[in-house]
């Protein structure tokens, strides 16, 4: 199924953070993503259009009301022929958002945030008779958390 279009996600939850494409047990080094989790209607939505989103699957002997996990579609990030265009915005400075770049990008791995949207497109792939739908991070403003001491040190 080929995926056309890009999808606009405000106010989402990211997690399984890897901004800095640090090689790990399910990560091969110079992969930069992360995941956006999604509610059931949306993610169920998205994949009967053709993306992958991820399911979680029911734990033996814990009852499904009990639950809280949710459904999530990995995104990727690249900086060469579509570099995503991010930026970060501060509380308390928002007229001067930053742009984040392929050296600083790392860094979100690590910060507190209030707000994210974000935009993804598709990439239709086929190999070896195989096709897919993989996701790519187009744009994200990011709004950091407030942390109390900015406007102490005005920034």
């Amino acid at each position: 199924m080929t995926v056309q279009g890009t999808i606009n996600l405000a106010n989402v939850q990211i997690g399984f953070r890897n901004f800095s494409g640090k090689a790990g047990r399910y990560n091969k080094e110079g992969d930069r993503n992360f995941v956006v989790f999604l509610e059931d209607s949306m993610a169920q939505q998205l994949a009967d259009q053709g993306w992958n989103v991820k399911f979680p699957k029911p734990i033996p002997g814990d009852d499904p009301e009990d639950d809280r996990r949710q459904p999530y579609l990995a995104v990727k990030l690249r900086f060469n022929a579509y570099p995503p265009v991010i930026y970060e915005i501060s509380p308390s400075n928002p007229d001067n958002p930053l742009r984040i770049d392929e050296t600083t990008v790392d860094g979100l791995d690590w910060i507190s945030y209030s707000n994210i949207d974000l935009i993804i497109r598709p990439y239709n792939w086929e190999v070896n008779g195989q096709s897919g739908v993989t996701a790519y991070l187009s744009k994200m403003y990011i709004t950091l958390e407030e942390d109390g001491f900015a406007d102490k040190y005005g920034f």
